[in-house]
């Protein structure tokens, strides 16, 4: 690999690495001795494990950006593997439908704006130099490590969802269903507006148009939403998945506590109407704009 690559190079760079991790994540699915909860942590962590040795060689914590988008559905394709349904059942039909919609837009959305590995992401770069830490100990801490846990709680709830409760198709799947839809469309709405603004704006602009006008993360919201459903389709299959919403917990926690705090924070340092536009534009949930001071 150059050390320089373009940005051809560099999607050939991250199309081996992820073919290589998706063989490892399945390979760990289908040979691991554990449950299958503690088998799905197994085969994200394999697959993390060989996107982290790629980072360090490309010395690019961006290599693992697409990581969360991928896993996911593939993750969910094995579960569903693991039912002993006789075919897919409306509930399986649903829930990979959602899954695969989320990780397509995401996926997609990454690479159409990702420059290439002459570039790393700021927010890795920041870590980087906040932390006092060595740099390959940010990146498994915080670009591989916390990502990867997060991810495997959010997808706890795929378990039940594909693989328990009876062939029925209920209310709760319906509002399951919507949901997933509603939210990943939010997001995909959103990234669009976005990608709308970028090509004409100039520097210290600020987006407040669409629904960029009523939340400041109307993206991260559809994220949000995203899990939130996966946990609805558990509690569909199996009410004693209850405790598997900690998976939509902890993402909403990372986002409100981690994301968007480190947006909001470049945000006020690059752009001077950010601070009128935050102290009256909600960070997640829209409500009644306040009026400008």
């Amino acid at each position: 690999m150059p050390s320089r690559p373009d940005r051809p190079a560099s999607f050939r760079y991250v199309a081996r690495v992820y073919a290589v991790a998706l063989a490892g994540a399945w390979l760990a699915w289908w040979i691991a001795p554990f449950g299958p909860q503690g088998t799905l942590l197994a085969g994200l962590v394999t697959a993390s494990a060989v996107v982290y040795a790629a980072i360090l060689r490309a010395d690019n914590g961006s290599v693992f950006d697409a990581w969360w988008s991928v896993l996911p559905p593939f993750a969910a394709l094995w579960l569903t593997g693991l039912s002993e349904a006789d075919g897919l059942t409306p509930r399986q039909v649903a829930v990979l439908a959602v899954v695969w919609f989320w990780g397509v837009r995401l996926t997609s959305n990454w690479a159409r704006g990702w420059p290439g590995l002459d570039h790393e992401d700021w927010r890795y770069v920041d870590l980087a130099g906040k932390w006092p830490l060595p740099g390959w100990a940010v990146r498994l801490v915080a670009v591989v490590g916390f990502p990867t846990f997060v991810v495997f709680l959010g997808c706890l709830p795929l378990h039940p969802a594909l693989t328990q409760g009876d062939a029925g198709f209920g209310p709760l799947d319906i509002l399951a269903l919507a949901t997933g839809l509603a939210a990943t469309a939010l997001a995909l709405v959103a990234d669009e507006q976005m990608w709308s603004f970028a090509r004409t704006k100039q520097p210290g602009d600020l987006m407040d148009q669409g629904l960029w006008r009523l939340s400041r993360h109307p993206n991260y919201l559809g994220e949000i939403g995203f899990w939130v459903s996966l946990w609805l389709f558990a509690l569909s299959a199996s009410p004693g998945a209850w405790w598997t919403g900690i998976g939509a917990l902890a993402m909403i926690l990372m986002f409100r506590l981690a994301s968007i705090p480190m947006l909001d924070e470049r945000s006020h340092e690059r752009r001077p109407a950010f601070a009128a536009y935050a102290a009256r534009t909600p960070a997640l949930v829209p409500w009644p704009r306040r009026p400008s001071a």
